[in-house]
């Protein structure tokens, strides 16, 4: 089993997903007492947001590449930026880490062609939404992302960060979310990304008006099948 980097604490509320997934689908595949081979940096997110506020995504780049580095250092095979949004800075983070970065957009993108989407949903931070860098990546991958209108988009990013990154889950934050969605449906959307690792704190993309895609579990999945390679894959 090759050992999986995570940097994570963006939030730590998210990263818990990811840790717990990760565990489980090994100890899934493996049975018994088997568990994942992880090194995690958990970063104070309090930082983070102040470089993303101050649009300083040049120091940011250099945070997370930091943090990607001492992972290899520490035996990491690979590395994991979990969060969507900072994936921003992905190109940096790979090269300061010096070992291959499972990227959450690439394999994001790659679930939804062999679902044969085409118009997907993205709800996620503002910077995902608005910085142009995610729909960017994914109408490369044939996808044309749809957001939500600009009233929308605030009622996403402002649950994000002041709710379930904060460990609150609302049943007025769910309706909220269901609302978007369901006007994006009637706009033409054929699926949804939850496209912030704490969005599945909150909804269950099997129970939407549209086919729904936790870029959480993707990302973590991927990452199992590079742990395991031929393995992961014979169970598949």
């Amino acid at each position: 089993m090759k050992t999986i980097g995570l940097i994570g604490g963006m939030s730590w509320e998210s990263t818990a997903v990811y840790y717990r997934h990760l565990n489980q689908e090994v100890r899934r595949l493996r049975g018994g007492l088997a568990s994942a081979d992880i090194a995690m940096r958990s970063l104070d997110f309090n930082e983070v947001v102040a470089l993303q506020q101050a649009g300083r995504w040049d120091r940011a780049g250099a945070l997370l590449g930091e943090a990607g580095a001492g992972l290899a250092r520490a035996g990491a095979d690979c590395v994991l930026i979990c969060t969507n949004t900072m994936h921003l800075v992905a190109e940096p983070v790979a090269a300061m880490s010096g070992v291959p970065l499972i990227d959450i957009i690439t394999e994001t993108a790659s679930t939804l062609q062999a679902h044969r989407h085409k118009r997907p949903l993205l709800l996620a931070t503002r910077y995902t939404m608005e910085h142009g860098f995610y729909t960017d990546r994914m109408r490369a991958h044939g996808l044309e992302v749809m957001v939500p209108a600009t009233d929308d988009r605030k009622i996403v990013h402002d649950i994000i960060f002041n709710e379930l990154c904060q460990g609150q889950v609302r049943e007025t934050a769910r309706r909220a979310y269901l609302d978007i969605i369901g006007r994006a449906k009637t706009n033409g959307a054929d699926c949804v990304i939850l496209g912030c690792t704490e969005i599945g704190l909150l909804i269950d993309p099997d129970t939407l008006p549209l086919p729904g895609f936790d870029s959480t579990i993707i990302h973590a999945n991927a990452a199992i099948r590079f742990a395991l390679g031929d393995e992961a894959a014979r169970a598949a």
